[in-house]
Order: structure tokens, then C-alpha cells, then sequence
């Protein structure tokens, strides 16, 4: 696919490239990023380089990782964010802000104008989130942008070697007043909670 530039209210979410390693790089150094996402720690100028000019773009061009670098009309960068393909109709959204924008609102926007995208231009039926326990930001980001909770996977994110619990919820078309690319039929309620204990 042809890389896309989207803009909101007070951002800009194009694809990031190699004028953009400085400021990756140097965002990428703050320990939290380091510690609650899967990019490389320590984090060295190479992987950013990596990252703008060979990772970023190459999910654009084989349609399985769509990278957006989240911007200030000024230029400043914000944050990063991709929608992952996991499977027919189902994308994955990861993100993370650079440490002086947090707490203004910035990633929530950006994710319900990527995953807006993703429901009307991918022929995306589900976004998945997935942040490993504890990690109480990106939690907020998806509850706010309206995810729902689904639970916790146990073993559900590899990181730094290690497997780690994270917690799950999702986005569906229907959320954002959008209609679905397929059909849907929820379960009952009273079948959600667990499945039948089949012996």
C-alpha cells in the first residue's frame, strides 16, 4: 500500500523516514518506552536508523505494518504508532509518546483517527490492543479511545526475552458508530464469562 498521511484536530500521523531518526532516537531513550515496549534496550542510534528506513517502510510496502510517526503541526514528534495485521480483518495497535507530550490527550487522538483508518480503508473488523500488566499509560490511552477490556493473557507479550502477562481488550467498527466489513453475532451474555466445563 501507498504510505497515507492522516490529520486530526491538532496532529499530523504521516510515515516516519529517515529525516525522522534523530528525533526517534532520541525519544526512544527514555527508560519507560525502553521498558513497556518491545524496542530494543538500550537503544541505539542503528536501531532507529533501522526503524525509519527499513522496518517502518517495509510494512507500507508488503500491507502487514502500517507506522505512523504522530507529529505536531510544528513538526514535533509526539509519538509512534502501527496498526499490525494479525489475521483476516484484524489489525493490532501499538504506540508510544515521547516523554514531554505525554498526558495532553495526543496518543488517544491519534489512535481513534488510525484505527478509523483501519476500519474504513483495511477492511480492518477488529483493532486488538495488547500492553503487558502494569503498564497503567498505554491502559488509559485504550480505555479512553474505547477499547474494551477483555482481559489478561497469560505468557501474551515477549519482551527483552522475557514472556510476560498483558492485559487484551479491542475496538470494533460498531464502537465508532462504523459499520463492520463482515457480520457479527456477539454472544450471549450469559455465555461469555467462561466457557462449559466439558469432561
Amino acid at each position: 500500500m501507498e504510505p497515507v498521511t492522516l490529520t486530526t484536530e491538532r496532529l499530523v500521523l504521516r510515515p516516519v523516514g529517515p529525516e525522522d531518526t534523530d528525533a526517534v532516537y532520541e525519544a526512544a531513550q527514555d527508560p519507560d518506552i525502553q521498558r513497556w515496549t518491545t524496542v530494543p534496550s538500550p537503544y541505539l542510534r542503528e536501531h532507529a536508523e533501522g526503524f525509519v528506513g527499513g522496518l517502518a517502510p517495509g510494512g507500507w510496502a508488503d500491507d502487514t505494518m502500517f507506522t505512523f510517526g504522530v507529529f505536531l503541526p510544528s513538526g514535533d514528534l509526539v509519538g509512534v504508532l502501527s496498526q499490525t495485521m494479525r489475521g483476516p480483518g484484524v489489525a493490532e495497535v501499538g504506540f508510544w509518546a515521547a516523554k514531554e507530550h505525554r498526558g495532553r490527550g495526543y496518543l488517544t487522538e491519534a489512535v481513534l483517527a488510525a484505527c478509523r483508518w483501519a476500519f474504513l480503508r483495511l477492511s480492518v473488523d477488529r483493532v486488538e490492543w495488547r500492553a503487558e500488566v502494569g503498564n497503567a499509560a498505554s491502559l488509559a490511552v485504550a480505555r479512553r479511545a474505547g477499547f474494551t477490556l477483555e482481559g489478561t493473557s497469560r505468557a501474551g507479550i515477549l519482551n527483552q526475552g522475557v514472556r510476560r502477562d498483558c492485559w487484551t481488550a479491542s475496538l470494533l467498527p460498531s464502537d465508532l458508530g462504523l459499520p463492520s466489513k463482515t457480520p457479527y453475532l456477539p454472544a450471549p451474555d450469559r455465555n461469555r464469562s467462561a466457557p462449559p466445563d466439558v469432561r
